[in-house]
Protein backbone atom coordinates (compact mmCIF):
# COMPACT_ATOMS: atom_id res chain seq x y z
CA UNK A 1 0.00 0.00 0.00
CA UNK A 2 2.87 2.42 0.91
CA UNK A 3 4.72 1.67 -2.62
CA UNK A 4 1.41 2.47 -4.26
CA UNK A 5 0.63 5.92 -2.57
CA UNK A 6 4.51 6.48 -3.70
CA UNK A 7 3.84 5.67 -7.54
CA UNK A 8 0.67 6.95 -7.64
CA UNK A 9 1.56 10.86 -6.15
CA UNK A 10 4.63 10.54 -8.47
CA UNK A 11 2.56 9.92 -11.39
CA UNK A 12 -0.37 12.75 -10.60
CA UNK A 13 2.68 15.14 -10.22
CA UNK A 14 4.26 13.99 -13.51
CA UNK A 15 0.74 14.56 -14.99
CA UNK A 16 0.76 18.51 -13.64
CA UNK A 17 4.25 19.36 -14.69
CA UNK A 18 3.22 17.65 -18.38
CA UNK A 19 0.57 19.86 -18.25
CA UNK A 20 2.93 22.93 -18.19
CA UNK A 21 4.97 21.88 -20.85
CA UNK A 22 1.88 21.25 -23.22
CA UNK A 23 0.24 24.82 -22.59
CA UNK A 24 3.53 26.66 -22.63
CA UNK A 25 3.94 25.22 -26.59
CA UNK A 26 -0.12 26.32 -26.71
CA UNK A 27 0.64 29.73 -25.84
CA UNK A 28 3.54 29.85 -28.23
CA UNK A 29 1.76 28.34 -31.32
CA UNK A 30 2.05 31.83 -33.13
CA UNK A 31 5.72 32.30 -32.19
CA UNK A 32 7.87 32.78 -34.97
CA UNK A 33 10.69 30.14 -35.23
CA UNK A 34 9.10 28.46 -31.76
CA UNK A 35 10.03 24.55 -31.01
CA UNK A 36 8.23 22.84 -28.84
CA UNK A 37 9.17 20.91 -25.49
CA UNK A 38 8.91 17.27 -25.91
CA UNK A 39 8.28 16.06 -21.94
CA UNK A 40 9.38 13.12 -21.40
CA UNK A 41 9.23 10.71 -18.56
CA UNK A 42 11.54 7.64 -16.89
CA UNK A 43 11.45 5.56 -13.34
CA UNK A 44 13.09 6.19 -10.52
CA UNK A 45 14.00 4.13 -7.40
CA UNK A 46 13.54 5.98 -4.29
CA UNK A 47 16.83 5.87 -2.48
CA UNK A 48 17.27 4.93 0.91
CA UNK A 49 17.55 1.73 3.09
CA UNK A 50 13.75 -0.46 2.83
CA UNK A 51 12.82 1.46 -0.27
CA UNK A 52 13.36 -1.00 -3.37
CA UNK A 53 9.95 -1.25 -3.79
CA UNK A 54 9.27 2.11 -4.47
CA UNK A 55 9.82 4.00 -7.77
CA UNK A 56 8.88 7.72 -8.52
CA UNK A 57 8.20 9.36 -12.00
CA UNK A 58 10.89 11.39 -13.42
CA UNK A 59 10.00 14.27 -15.84
CA UNK A 60 12.16 15.24 -18.32
CA UNK A 61 10.90 18.53 -20.70
CA UNK A 62 14.11 20.04 -22.21
CA UNK A 63 14.09 17.88 -25.37
CA UNK A 64 12.85 19.66 -28.29
CA UNK A 65 11.50 18.82 -31.18
CA UNK A 66 13.42 19.57 -34.31
CA UNK A 67 10.34 19.50 -36.49
CA UNK A 68 9.86 22.26 -39.19
CA UNK A 69 7.25 24.91 -39.33
CA UNK A 70 5.48 26.31 -42.46
CA UNK A 71 7.04 29.24 -43.77
CA UNK A 72 4.90 32.26 -45.25
CA UNK A 73 6.28 34.88 -47.13
CA UNK A 74 6.07 38.77 -45.75
CA UNK A 75 8.49 40.37 -47.72
CA UNK A 76 10.30 42.11 -45.39
CA UNK A 77 13.67 42.75 -46.20
CA UNK A 78 14.92 41.73 -42.48
CA UNK A 79 12.42 38.42 -42.04
CA UNK A 80 14.46 35.02 -42.57
CA UNK A 81 13.93 31.72 -42.71
CA UNK A 82 16.26 29.03 -42.79
CA UNK A 83 15.76 26.35 -45.08
CA UNK A 84 15.77 22.98 -43.70
CA UNK A 85 18.10 22.01 -40.70
CA UNK A 86 19.63 24.65 -39.15
CA UNK A 87 19.62 27.58 -36.91
CA UNK A 88 20.61 31.17 -36.76
CA UNK A 89 23.25 32.33 -34.14
CA UNK A 90 22.56 35.05 -31.69
CA UNK A 91 24.16 36.54 -28.58
CA UNK A 92 23.09 35.54 -25.52
CA UNK A 93 24.78 37.11 -22.33
CA UNK A 94 28.18 38.32 -22.42
CA UNK A 95 29.99 36.18 -24.46
CA UNK A 96 27.78 33.28 -25.26
CA UNK A 97 25.97 32.85 -28.03
CA UNK A 98 22.12 30.86 -28.29
CA UNK A 99 20.61 29.42 -31.37
CA UNK A 100 16.87 29.96 -32.53
CA UNK A 101 14.86 29.42 -35.58
CA UNK A 102 13.69 33.03 -35.46
CA UNK A 103 14.65 35.30 -37.98
CA UNK A 104 11.93 38.57 -37.52
CA UNK A 105 15.54 40.27 -37.51
CA UNK A 106 15.45 44.62 -36.53
CA UNK A 107 17.83 47.03 -36.37
CA UNK A 108 18.66 49.71 -33.74
CA UNK A 109 19.51 53.23 -34.39
CA UNK A 110 23.22 52.58 -34.34
CA UNK A 111 22.33 50.00 -37.65
CA UNK A 112 22.75 47.10 -34.80
CA UNK A 113 21.49 43.55 -36.22
CA UNK A 114 18.81 42.27 -33.70
CA UNK A 115 16.70 39.40 -32.55
CA UNK A 116 14.16 40.89 -29.99
CA UNK A 117 17.49 42.73 -27.47
CA UNK A 118 19.92 40.35 -28.60
CA UNK A 119 22.34 41.10 -31.43
CA UNK A 120 22.92 38.65 -34.25
CA UNK A 121 25.98 37.21 -35.26
CA UNK A 122 28.05 36.44 -38.03
CA UNK A 123 30.98 35.73 -39.15
CA UNK A 124 32.82 37.84 -37.04
CA UNK A 125 30.28 38.42 -33.97
CA UNK A 126 28.00 40.68 -33.88
CA UNK A 127 26.78 42.30 -37.22
CA UNK A 128 26.27 46.02 -37.50
CA UNK A 129 25.19 47.54 -40.84
CA UNK A 130 26.19 51.23 -42.53
CA UNK A 131 23.81 53.65 -43.08
CA UNK A 132 22.05 52.11 -46.17
CA UNK A 133 18.54 52.53 -48.45
CA UNK A 134 18.23 48.84 -49.21
CA UNK A 135 19.47 45.13 -47.85
CA UNK A 136 19.76 41.85 -49.32
CA UNK A 137 20.29 38.77 -47.73
CA UNK A 138 21.07 35.68 -49.93
CA UNK A 139 20.65 31.88 -49.75
CA UNK A 140 23.82 31.65 -48.17
CA UNK A 141 23.44 33.88 -45.50
CA UNK A 142 25.59 37.03 -46.79
CA UNK A 143 24.21 40.33 -46.08
CA UNK A 144 24.75 43.35 -48.35
CA UNK A 145 23.29 46.60 -48.89
CA UNK A 146 23.36 49.58 -50.81
CA UNK A 147 25.03 52.83 -49.32
CA UNK A 148 23.90 56.04 -49.92
CA UNK A 149 24.99 57.31 -53.57
CA UNK A 150 26.20 53.83 -54.23
CA UNK A 151 25.26 51.68 -57.28
CA UNK A 152 25.87 48.89 -56.71
CA UNK A 153 25.38 46.27 -53.26
CA UNK A 154 27.93 45.75 -51.07
CA UNK A 155 28.54 42.69 -48.75
CA UNK A 156 29.34 43.52 -45.05
CA UNK A 157 28.76 40.28 -43.13
CA UNK A 158 27.27 36.56 -43.41
CA UNK A 159 25.17 35.48 -40.97
CA UNK A 160 26.40 32.85 -38.58
CA UNK A 161 24.38 29.54 -39.62
CA UNK A 162 24.87 26.08 -37.37
CA UNK A 163 23.59 22.59 -38.13
CA UNK A 164 23.94 20.67 -34.92
CA UNK A 165 21.55 17.48 -33.81
CA UNK A 166 18.77 18.72 -32.10
CA UNK A 167 19.65 16.24 -29.25
CA UNK A 168 22.52 18.39 -28.48
CA UNK A 169 20.28 21.39 -27.76
CA UNK A 170 18.53 22.17 -24.87
CA UNK A 171 16.21 25.41 -23.96
CA UNK A 172 17.61 27.79 -21.38
CA UNK A 173 15.94 29.95 -18.68
CA UNK A 174 14.64 32.28 -21.93
CA UNK A 175 13.50 30.10 -23.74
CA UNK A 176 16.47 30.17 -26.43
CA UNK A 177 18.35 27.04 -27.58
CA UNK A 178 21.88 26.47 -26.11
CA UNK A 179 24.33 23.81 -26.35
CA UNK A 180 24.27 21.25 -23.80
CA UNK A 181 28.05 21.40 -23.04
CA UNK A 182 27.80 24.67 -22.93
CA UNK A 183 30.13 25.63 -26.34
CA UNK A 184 29.83 27.98 -29.34
CA UNK A 185 28.77 25.46 -32.08
CA UNK A 186 31.11 25.88 -35.19
CA UNK A 187 29.29 27.60 -38.36
CA UNK A 188 28.06 25.28 -41.51
CA UNK A 189 28.33 26.59 -44.75
CA UNK A 190 25.95 24.00 -45.84
CA UNK A 191 22.74 25.58 -44.31
CA UNK A 192 20.50 27.64 -46.39
CA UNK A 193 18.09 30.61 -45.96
CA UNK A 194 14.99 32.67 -47.70
CA UNK A 195 14.79 36.36 -47.35
CA UNK A 196 11.49 37.83 -47.11
CA UNK A 197 9.45 34.91 -45.27
CA UNK A 198 9.47 33.84 -41.76
CA UNK A 199 8.96 30.08 -40.18
CA UNK A 200 6.28 29.62 -37.82
CA UNK A 201 6.06 27.41 -34.84
CA UNK A 202 6.40 23.92 -35.17
CA UNK A 203 3.36 23.88 -32.73
CA UNK A 204 0.55 21.32 -33.71
CA UNK A 205 -2.28 22.98 -31.57
CA UNK A 206 -4.37 19.61 -32.42
CA UNK A 207 -1.65 17.53 -31.33
CA UNK A 208 -1.09 19.52 -28.18
CA UNK A 209 -4.70 19.54 -27.40
CA UNK A 210 -5.41 15.76 -27.48
CA UNK A 211 -1.96 14.86 -25.37
CA UNK A 212 -4.17 17.51 -22.55
CA UNK A 213 -6.85 15.75 -22.80
CA UNK A 214 -4.97 12.30 -21.91
CA UNK A 215 -3.47 14.12 -19.54
CA UNK A 216 -6.38 14.78 -17.79
CA UNK A 217 -7.85 11.56 -17.86
CA UNK A 218 -4.38 9.79 -16.81
CA UNK A 219 -4.99 12.72 -13.82
CA UNK A 220 -8.58 11.18 -13.02
CA UNK A 221 -7.21 7.54 -12.89
CA UNK A 222 -4.74 8.67 -10.42
CA UNK A 223 -6.82 10.53 -8.01
CA UNK A 224 -9.05 6.94 -8.36
CA UNK A 225 -6.21 4.75 -7.74
CA UNK A 226 -4.82 7.31 -4.53
CA UNK A 227 -8.36 6.72 -3.24
CA UNK A 228 -8.11 3.39 -3.50
CA UNK A 229 -4.69 2.87 -1.65
CA UNK A 230 -6.35 5.43 0.84
CA UNK A 231 -8.76 2.50 1.72
CA UNK A 232 -6.71 -0.24 1.62
CA UNK A 233 -4.48 1.93 4.29
CA UNK A 234 -7.98 2.20 6.40
CA UNK A 235 -8.34 -1.44 6.17
CA UNK A 236 -5.05 -2.25 6.94
CA UNK A 237 -5.31 -0.10 10.29
CA UNK A 238 -8.75 -1.75 11.52
CA UNK A 239 -7.23 -4.81 11.24
CA UNK A 240 -4.98 -4.22 13.42
CA UNK A 241 -7.10 -2.19 15.74
CA UNK A 242 -8.92 -5.25 15.81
Amino acid sequence: MDALIYTVMSGAERVLRAQQVHANNLANVETAGFRANIEQSTAQQVEGHGYAARHLNQLSSDTVSGKEGTQRETGRELDVAVQGQGLFAIQFGQNGEAYTRGGNFTLDAEGNLLLGKHPVLGEGGPINLPPHSKVEITADGVISVQTPGAQELQAVDRLKLVKPEFAQLRKNELGLLVARDGQALAADATVKVGSGRLESSNVSAVEEMVATMSLARDFEIQMKLFKSADGMADAGNRLIRE
